[in-house]
């Protein structure tokens, strides 16, 4: 993995795949940018493009220039926005526009948005023709520095988030850093747990470094870019170490068990709880149960919840509107999770602040005490 600057003062960020290697672009005015480096990247090549009616308003004129300039052809499929699109409807939808397109395998897909278009444009990419090249084009913080990068792919069940999916490598990503100024702040605020997410994993610098420049972050410019670039380059390392999660890529994971269970519980309404706020509360949790179970100082879970209450985050199962299920519902979701094998609970857990480590084989009964206390408070 390396990492360089071009002229116009994009970062790439390169993702080790040997032949299925790609580069993530992180810059401003790259939707503007799209056509050129798409047609010298794949030349000749028509796209389908995937968004949401949101992100279309915002940004789908700009896109659409930029390849018309470029004389690429192009049709477009516009979803509507949020988790729930994450669907077999919506995949059947999307799936029969490219099929109706005329794309053939080697053509390419577009995601244009955030997380959910993501994924769900990926999966159809994956499956339309056996496989099919995709480009991402994230929209939102969260999908910059996590869902974009990585191959993970897929759509929700009622049995719970990401069940039915694939592996499915992108080939190019372009995030242009200008999208997030259009972002709602909640919106925002979510992505950001993503970026604290890596910091938590294995690089406490990064944490002590978030911790003070958070503000800047927030505000844009030179921080902003440089917290999304670390936390490409983090995720980007490990991807290249462990492409299928068979190892140490479940660290990724890090408060996305208890955060998936509670996106399930809501019903994956967004008013109640979008993904970023899931996975804040889940690393607070994580945490929280990494001290219960005497593994980490109460200190360090006491100084994660600090920050994530500084940003503006929710750390605690309270903080979620409307009623949840009781431990044992609760449990239902977490027995879902695709890190449980066999019966036996996996988590990430923590011996500290940058300590996360995977836990497998967690007593079911310890999970459930916890959250029976969880909810208590």
């Amino acid at each position: 993995m390396t990492i360089s600057a071009e002229a116009d003062d994009a970062q790439i960020v390169r993702v080790g795949l040997g032949e299925r290697a790609y580069d993530i672009v992180i810059g401003h005015g790259l939707i503007a940018q799209a056509g050129a480096r798409i047609a010298a990247a794949f030349a000749g090549t028509r796209i389908a493009i995937v968004t949401d009616k949101n992100v279309a308003a915002h940004h789908l004129a700009t896109l659409e220039a930029s390849l018309a300039g470029a004389g690429l052809e192009h049709a477009t499929v516009a979803m509507e926005p949020g988790e729930r699109t994450k669907n077999f409807g919506a995949l059947q939808h999307v799936v029969d526009s490219v099929l109706a397109a005329r794309l053939e395998r080697g053509d390419l897909v577009i995601a244009l948005g955030g997380g959910v278009i993501g994924d769900l444009a990926g999966f159809a990419a994956a499956i339309v023709r056996r496989g099919m090249r995709f480009v991402q084009m994230p929209t939102s913080l969260l999908a910059q520095v996590d869902s974009s990068v990585g191959g993970k792919t897929g759509i929700n069940s009622t049995h719970g988030k990401n069940l039915v999916g694939a592996f499915h490598q992108p080939s190019l990503v372009l995030s242009d850093t200008g999208a997030l100024d259009t972002l709602p702040a909640r919106e925002f605020r979510a992505g950001y747990a993503e970026v604290v997410k890596y910091g938590l994993i294995d690089r406490p610098a990064f944490f002590a470094w978030l911790e003070k420049n958070w503000a800047e972050v927030f505000s844009g410019g030179s921080a902003r870019t440089e917290a999304i670039a670390e936390s490409c380059r983090a995720k980007a390392e490990v991807v290249a170490r462990d492409e299928l999660e068979t190892g140490d890529r479940a660290l990724l994971n890090l408060g996305h068990t208890f955060g998936h269970a509670l996106e399930a519980a809501t019903g994956y309404d967004g008013a109640r709880l979008v993904h970023g706020e899931g996975v804040a509360i889940g690393m607070a949790l994580a945490h929280r149960f990494s001290a219960r179970m005497n593994l980490a100082s109460p200190d360090d879970a006491s100084r994660v919840e600090a920050h994530l209450k500084a940003v503006g985050l929710p750390c605690r199962l309270d903080q979620i509107q409307g009623e949840l299920p009781g431990a044992d519902g609760l449990m239902d979701y977490i027995r879902q999770d695709k890190k449980v094998s066999r019966g036996a609970l996996t988590f990430i857990l923590t011996r500290g602040v940058g300590q996360a480590f995977v836990a497998r084989d967690v007593p079911a009964a310890e999970v459930r005490s916890f959250l029976a206390e969880q909810i208590g408070r």
